[in-house]
C-alpha cells in the first residue's frame, strides 16, 4: 500500500469504495486506509477501548471516506447494547409527545440511538405488555412521557432498565425527571401584562385537580398580588370555559384589563367572547395563553402572547440524561424554564 508524503496512508480507490469494484467497504478496508489494526479499527467506530483521540478521529475518518457502514449486530454484541431506546407516552394525540419526541431524538441520534415509541392509551394492561416488549428487545433504556404535568407511578419493568420521566415525572425521588417549570412560566406572563400597566388582572386556568393548572395559577399569583381581581377562577382546558369565564369575571369583577389564562385554548374563548361583547383585545384586555400551540395561539383574534414550554429542549435534556444513565451515570432531577412569547393579543396595547 504506497503512502502519501506526510506518511499517512494513501486513498484506496475514490471516495464511498473499497478498492475493490462492486463490494461494499469492509472494516479490513477501514483499517488498512488508517493504518491500524483491524481491532484497533472496531475499539474506534465502537468508541471503547483505550485509543488516542487522533487514533480514533483517522479511523472515522477513513470509515467516512470509504462509505463504511457498521454490522449492528456485531456492534451490539461486542458492545453489549442495542443502540435502541424505547419512549412509552399516554399521549395519543401526540400534541406533547411529538415535540418532546423530536428533542430526544436529537440527543439520542449522537450516540446513534434509535427510538421506539409506544402510545399505551392509558390502559395500564396495555402498558405492562409494551414494557415486557421494549425489555424483550433489549433496549438500552426507557422514556415514559405524557400528556400532563401530574406525576405518575414509576413503570414496572421484569429487569432493571435505566428510566427517565419526561414532563411527566415519576412520584419516586429516586428516579430520573425532567419536567416543566409551570409556574415561572405564568410568572413570566403576569410580569409581562404588569409592565404595559395593567392593574386589575384575572387568572383563568384549567382543573383545580391538574398540577399544572395549580402552579401556573400559583405563578401568577406571585406576581400579580393585589392587582389580581378575586382568586384564580379554575374550570377545564377548553375554549368554552374560556367564553364563560368571561361571563362569569363580568358578574363578580367588572373592569378587568388584562386576563393570565392557563392554556391558549381557554385564552382564544376570552378572546372570542370579549370581542362578542364589544370589547378588543388588546385595547381594552389584554389576554396571555399557555403552551404555544401553534394550531391555536396563531389563529386566535388576535394572536396569542402565549408561553412556549420548550418541550423540544425537554425532550433533548431528557435523552441526554438517558444516555448518561446507561453510561453509568447519574444525573440530576431538573426542570425547564419556559419562555414567554410576545404577539398581538397584548403588544398592541
Amino acid at each position: 500500500m504506497s503512502h502519501d508524503p506526510s506518511g499517512h496512508p494513501a486513498h484506496l480507490g475514490r471516495p464511498g469504495h473499497s478498492g475493490h469494484p462492486g463490494r461494499p467497504a469492509r472494516i479490513a478496508d477501514v483499517a488498512a486506509l488508517a493504518g491500524v489494526s483491524i481491532g484497533t479499527a472496531s475499539k474506534a467506530l465502537n468508541d471503547t477501548g483505550q485509543l488516542r483521540a487522533e487514533t480514533r478521529e483517522r479511523v472515522k475518518a477513513a470509515a467516512e471516506q470509504l462509505g463504511f457502514v457498521g454490522d449492528a449486530r456485531a456492534r451490539a454484541l461486542s458492545s453489549g447494547r442495542s443502540y435502541t431506546v424505547g419512549m412509552v407516552t399516554t399521549d395519543s394525540f401526540g400534541r406533547f409527545t411529538m415535540p418532546v419526541l423530536l428533542g430526544a431524538e436529537d440527543a439520542l441520534s449522537a450516540g446513534e440511538v434509535m427510538v421506539l415509541v409506544a402510545d399505551t392509551r392509558d390502559d395500564h394492561v396495555r402498558e405492562a405488555h409494551y414494557l415486557r416488549s421494549l425489555v424483550s428487545r433489549g433496549v438500552d433504556g426507557i422514556i415514559v412521557t405524557g400528556r400532563s404535568a401530574d406525576a405518575r407511578p414509576p413503570i414496572e419493568v421484569p429487569v432493571p432498565v435505566p428510566v427517565v420521566y419526561a414532563l411527566t415525572p415519576s412520584t419516586s425521588d429516586a428516579d430520573v425527571s425532567v419536567t416543566l417549570d409551570d409556574a415561572a412560566g405564568a410568572a413570566a406572563a403576569a410580569t409581562h401584562v404588569l409592565g404595559l400597566g395593567r392593574r386589575r388582572v384575572a387568572v383563568v386556568t384549567g382543573p383545580v385537580t391538574a398540577r399544572s393548572a395549580e402552579l401556573r395559577a400559583a405563578g401568577a399569583r406571585s406576581v400579580l398580588g393585589d392587582r389580581m381581581t378575586g382568586e384564580p377562577l379554575f374550570g377545564d382546558w377548553s375554549e368554552r370555559w374560556g367564553r364563560r369565564a368571561v361571563d362569569q369575571l363580568d358578574r363578580t369583577h367588572g373592569g378587568v384589563d388584562a386576563v393570565v389564562c392557563g392554556n391558549d385554548q381557554i385564552a382564544r374563548g376570552v378572546c372570542d367572547r370579549l370581542r362578542e361583547t364589544g370589547r378588543s383585545v388588546p385595547g381594552d384586555v389584554a389576554v396571555t395563553g399557555y403552551d404555544d400551540w401553534d394550531v391555536v395561539a396563531l389563529a386566535s383574534r388576535p394572536p396569542l402572547t402565549t408561553v412556549d414550554m420548550r418541550l423540544d429542549e425537554l425532550g433533548r435534556i431528557a435523552g441526554r440524561s438517558l444516555l448518561e444513565l446507561v453510561a453509568g451515570g447519574r444525573p440530576a432531577s431538573t426542570a425547564v424554564t419556559p419562555t414567554l412569547v410576545v404577539r398581538e393579543s397584548t403588544a398592541g396595547a
